[in-house]
């Protein structure tokens, strides 16, 4: 007898590559946008509070504004692609994250200065 897997076990990476080739790329990219959205909500302090304090605990927006500029690329460059109806929700969205970054600042940035905003150009 032989020590060596079965060749009827199925191979967990054809199972994965199987899977995604099923998924529209308009999927794969609104999904990569909504936990970029996500993270750089928690990051600029906006995560909800819970029983261990206030969510803006988690505040940390050298992060947002990395996962911010991050999102602004993906959707700028991707919105010729998906279409305008998932594209307006993503500049929805990132505009949302771009103000609320400016608010949760300190020291907010010139306008055209912030996270994302070389691909958006200024958000107001």
């Amino acid at each position: 007898m032989s020590d060596s897997p079965a060749h009827d076990a199925p191979d967990p990476t054809a199972e994965a590559v199987r899977d995604i080739a099923d998924v529209a790329a308009v999927e794969v990219i609104t999904t990569a946008a909504v936990h970029l959205m996500s993270a750089a909500a928690v990051k600029c302090g906006l995560a909800e509070d819970d029983a261990d304090g206030s969510g803006a605990r988690h505040r940390d927006l050298d992060e947002a504004r990395k996962l911010i500029t991050a999102l602004a690329a993906l959707v700028t460059a991707s919105a010729p692609d998906i279409g305008n109806q998932h594209a307006r929700s993503l500049r929805d969205g990132l505009r949302s994250l771009q103000l609320a970054f400016r608010e949760a600042s300190p020291f907010p940035d010139a306008p055209g200065e912030g996270p994302g905003e070389a691909f958006t150009g200024p958000v107001s």
